[in-house]
């Protein structure tokens, strides 16, 4: 622009900036209720503030053992087909949680609840697992990967009409910047984003995966995390059973380091990241806590990096980057001024 257009334009901004009082107090107003602070201190100190030492804990647990899951699933494919690998990692996350309920007092479930318990079962673990693991043979791992971090989107959506949780603008905005952060990351590594109809198998996982998240912030209300967890696995492994055709066959002649590689995702991303998933979930809403998992393609590549040597794109870092702040949009705690506006908002509902 010209310094003469300036010139004239600059005295006309002015005087139309201060004809306009009301809206100049409305828009100061809410700009005042919306504010945020984003020191670094702050930043951590808002977001976390919702967790419980214990809880954020096992957040952390839960977000580091399932971002090192993907290369352990990467290793057992190798050596097992998708419904070996399924059915033999859910088998060792079955006996470890069956040894801890033989030293623990597990509660044994209400006659009401089985059927929820098979349902549970059967979509978050079977179906879920059996379908990712399929997926991944035959969809490209930025397309999977973009695929199954849809997951938040559908829990917010599902946690919304069912559970009757509210997110406001600046959350929904934080869940849309995390899904832009992570179809960053997909479109960096790999071969890309290469859609194809296999994906719709895994877009059913992930809306399934939503389910179970929902359906288990009903169940935590009358047993603890553990239980519900080792319930819905020894169901969900049960109803897996068929599809492990050949296994005990193949464990003969696998390589030692495939058997090991899915012994570790039963151990741990299975048993005790479910656990560990299932406690933190009983500590929030299930829509906000479900957008913490758009922090597991950040930590899986920073996994990889460290365990594998895979030195990230600079593309994957950009989305990492914009995926963290779509995650503190959804997280972070406004001033106490947006907090009431919110809770206002909701009474009147």
């Amino acid at each position: 622009m010209g310094l003469g257009t300036d010139f004239l334009l600059r005295p006309l901004f002015f005087r139309t900036w201060r004809g306009l009082p009301v809206f100049r107090s409305v828009l100061c107003d809410r700009l005042c209720a919306l504010r945020l602070s984003f020191s670094a201190k702050s930043f951590y100190q808002r977001m976390l503030s919702q967790f419980t030492t214990r809880a954020l804990l096992a957040l952390v647990v839960a977000l580091v053992l399932w971002a090192s899951a993907f290369a352990g699933i990467r290793a057992g494919l190798r050596a097992y087909s998708p419904g070996q690998l399924a059915v033999l990692r859910f088998v060792v996350a079955s006996l470890v949680l069956a040894v801890y309920a033989s030293v623990a007092h597990f509660r044994r479930p209400q006659s009401r609840d089985l059927l929820g318990f098979v349902v549970n079962g059967i979509i978050g673990i079977t179906f879920y697992n059996l379908a990712l693991n399929y997926g991944e043979t035959r969809v490209s791992a930025g397309a999977a990967s973009l695929l199954i971090a849809s997951v938040p989107i559908w829990t917010a959506l599902l946690a919304r009409f069912t559970l009757h949780e509210r997110l406001t603008a600046r959350r929904w905005l934080g869940v849309f910047v995390s899904f832009a952060g992570v179809a960053l990351i997909a479109s960096g590594e790999g071969e890309g984003i290469h859609l194809s109809p296999q994906a719709l198998i895994i877009l059913a996982a992930a809306v399934t995966s939503a389910i179970y998240m929902v359906q288990q912030k009903k169940f935590l209300e009358r047993y603890s995390a553990l239980e519900f967890t080792a319930y819905s696995i020894w169901f969900g492994t049960l109803f897996m059973l068929p599809f492990g055709r050949g296994l005990l066959q193949n464990l003969t002649t696998a390589p030692a380091s495939g058997t090991l590689a899915v012994i570790y995702l039963g151990v741990f991303p299975g048993a005790l990241a479910y656990v560990a998933w299932a406690y933190v979930m009983s500590h929030g809403p299930a829509g906000r806590i479900s957008t913490l998992l758009y922090l597991i393609p950040v930590l899986a590549i920073a996994i990889a990096w460290l365990w594998l040597g895979e030195v990230p794109k600079l593309q994957s870092l950009a989305g990492g980057a914009v995926a963290l702040v779509g995650v503190g949009l959804v997280n972070m705690r406004a001033r106490n001024r947006e907090s009431d506006l919110v809770s206002a908002s909701s009474a009147a509902d």
